[in-house]
């Protein structure tokens, strides 16, 4: 990887109603099949996107950037089957992986690493706030998820080898340039985009956005990651292709549904009963529920429930 230092792009705000009508790039009908791959290219671009999407036990997303004579991955999903397969696609496709750039420091998103650099001396690039937080964090997630997943959960679990900062432009080959954007704290507690210099604007932004499926926000950051969409809006372009870590992509006008979906959550939170706990985590659910109708990653709203409760003083232990 050659860096070429710091790249800045401005653009100005757009308007929610303008960029809604292409906010979602091509619904999903529920979950796919484990190993799930599509493609996209432009016409006359030297660089194709892979979207392979975990669908056992729950959705997640890696991409395989193909450039003119090199792959990047973006993020690894959790499951030994999913991230095994994801190095099939790639070895599949016959061209050198020329480097894994690593969004934010959820095990979904790391816990493959290994399996998809397995035999591959190639750099894992993060900035180091995702790094030190996926490492710091990782024997309690292997506590967690070892007896919840089983045979599942992979065993060879390894981390960024090389740190990138905010601004920095990495260049790996033709159509493989990326721009670097450290975020800090929003849905993680680190996260950070790539944006993809192309035919097309284009960036991975991780769990910025969850595409018409209920969030994760058990990290307890949602003012950050309001801020962090704020800021988002502010400076991408309304055609750019957000390329999500749950569902299809998005445009960043979908960016306001998500800080909407985050103030119902907070104001559900803050209208709650919590003379009894389960009730009023119970009502915090029905009310997301009646806000987006369906299942898909439910659980991790679930899960989201007391802790932001407490932070909001609502709940005490």
């Amino acid at each position: 990887m050659s860096s070429t230092g710091k790249h800045t792009n401005k653009i100005s705000r757009r308007t929610f109603a303008k960029s809604m009508a292409a906010a979602t790039l091509g619904a999903t009908n529920g979950t796919a099949l484990t190993g799930a791959a599509q493609a996209a290219a432009d016409q006359g671009s030297e660089t194709t996107i892979h979207r392979f999407e975990q669908g056992v036990p729950f959705p997640v997303n890696a991409y395989i950037i193909e450039g003119q004579d090199g792959l990047v991955v973006v993020d690894s999903t959790l499951t030994v089957t999913a991230s095994k397969a994801l190095r099939a696609e790639v070895d599949e496709l016959g061209k050198p992986l020329r480097a894994v750039l690593l969004t934010h420091p959820h095990p979904d998103h790391y816990a493959g690493l290994g399996n998809v650099t397995e035999g591959l001396d190639v750099p894992i690039v993060a900035v180091s706030g995702v790094n030190d937080v996926a490492r710091r964090d990782d024997v309690q997630k292997n506590e967690l998820l070892s007896g919840m997943f089983g045979d599942e959960w992979p065993q060879n679990r390894i981390f960024a080898n090389q740190s990138v900062a905010d601004g920095e432009l990495l260049d790996f080959g033709p159509g493989l340039r990326f721009t670097v954007r450290d975020i800090g704290p929003a849905e993680s507690h680190h996260d950070s985009i790539f944006i993809h210099e192309g035919e097309r604007p284009q960036a991975f932004v991780g769990d910025i956005a969850y595409g018409l499926m209920h969030a994760y926000m058990a990290d307890n950051h949602n003012p950050e990651w309001a801020r962090a969409i704020t800021l988002l809006q502010d400076e991408l372009p309304e055609d750019m292709v957000l390329y999500i870590g749950h569902g299809a992509p998005v445009t960043p006008g979908f960016l306001a549904w998500q800080d909407t979906y985050l103030d119902r959550f907070e104001t559900a939170v803050l209208e709650a009963d919590w003379s009894n706990p389960d009730a009023g985590a119970a009502s915090v659910v029905e009310a997301m529920q009646h806000f987006l109708p369906n299942e898909q990653l439910l659980f991790l709203m679930e899960l989201s429930v007391l802790p932001n409760a407490e932070r909001l003083t609502v709940l005490r232990e």
